[in-house]
């Protein structure tokens, strides 16, 4: 069995997938999940001895939230919804299709459809991506962006790569070159 913590941002990256999300999981994860597992089977929901084995953990304000994906389980997904409401009071159960507009504000690509990105003057600068990332933070912010440019910089400062921190950038900000803006100034200008 695989336990694997995953960001809010990768959550709403999930667009394509659906899961069960139980909310305020205190305690050992690994006996929630072998809980909730032998809860299901004794439930006749969980089928053919399917089990969850890969689920990912979270947390979202004061609350340790487990996701059961539904990808490589077999069970009766009619019973399930039945149990995920006889039990909600108690597990907080929801759909992640749910749980992602209605806590997070809407999966990644629902929302970058809705927001433009601001473009980014990042090419032609001094590539140290701490300066690069100072940049890109004060455009999220004149954009009125302030939440996603610190969340941007909390995924640069621990990210493992400079390509992936370049990447993440990328996610935020619609990445230009310096010679644009200057050009641009001297149209107008």
């Amino acid at each position: 069995m695989e336990i694997k913590s995953v960001s809010l941002h990768d959550l709403r990256k999930m667009n394509d997938s659906e899961g069960l999300v139980l909310q305020g999981c205190g305690g050992d994860l690994k006996e929630w999940v072998d809980g909730i597992n032998d809860m299901l089977t004794e439930s006749g929901i969980l089928q053919n001895e399917s089990r969850f084995e890969k689920v990912y953990s979270f947390n979202n304000g004061n609350l340790t939230c487990l996701l059961f994906p539904f990808d490589d389980v077999q069970l009766n997904v009619g019973r399930l919804a039945m149990w995920r409401l006889q039990t909600h009071e108690q597990f907080g159960g929801t759909w992640l299709s749910d749980y992602v507009p209605n806590k997070l504000g809407g999966f990644a690509h629902d929302i970058e459809q809705k927001q433009k990105k601001p473009e980014c003057p990042l090419i032609g600068q001094n590539g140290n991506i701490f300066n690069l990332m100072g940049i890109a933070s004060r455009t999220l912010k004149r954009n009125g962006m302030a939440d996603e440019a610190k969340e941007m910089c909390s995924r640069i400062t621990s990210c493992s790569s400079y390509d992936k921190a370049l990447c993440i950038i990328g996610e935020y900000v619609e990445i230009t070159s310096v010679n644009e803006e200057e050009n641009l100034d001297m149209e107008m200008g």
